[in-house]
């Protein structure tokens, strides 16, 4: 998958946004086949809280900022139907919102970089057609793939409950 990525001030230029992204796809395309189609294409947004609450009231009708925003352009179906021979397909848009991505960073006791690549891979799931509001079993799937996919990059449990292989429940 190709990305397409714009980072906008005010993200802070002391880490490596476009190789943080591209490792989250190559994570991805290990655990998620799927996304590895060389026909892919997908925009990431670095952006800030102003721009992502502007898009959240536009298309999703909720006037407040957000964390990630996803945008998906395939049903999860022509997703999973998609040769690997053909002409270029836009997955999606994602967009990330500084301020509340620094804020959550801060209060789980994060980097700032972690915290980001994990909505990145959050936002790709979603593009891929995965989801986490329907259904308890949806949202424990979505999360172990989160899992694997940031353990694979060396990110710990963002959830904190799951083992990195299996993405079982850890309990206590």
């Amino acid at each position: 998958m190709e990305l397409e990525i714009a980072i906008e001030a005010p993200w802070p230029d002391a880490a490596d946004w476009e190789s943080l992204a591209e490792r989250a796809v190559g994570a991805l395309a290990a655990i998620a086949p799927e996304l590895a189609n060389p026909r892919l294409s997908a925009s990431l947004l670095f952006s800030d809280d102003a721009e992502v609450h502007a898009l959240n009231r536009e298309w999703r009708g909720k006037d407040k900022p957000t964390n990630v925003l996803s945008f998906p352009m395939l049903e999860r179906e022509d997703l999973l139907a998609l040769a690997p021979e053909g002409p270029p397909e836009l997955l999606g848009d994602i967009a990330l919102a500084l301020e509340t991505c620094t804020r959550e960073a801060a209060d789980k006791g994060v980097s700032l970089e972690h915290h980001a690549v994990h909505l990145v891979v959050h936002g790709l799931l979603h593009l891929a057609g995965h989801d986490h509001v329907d259904s308890d079993e949806e949202a424990a799937a979505m999360e172990a793939l989160e899992i694997k996919a940031l353990a694979l990059m060396g990110i710990a449990d963002p959830y904190g409950d799951r083992d990195p292989i299996t993405g079982s429940p850890t309990g206590d």
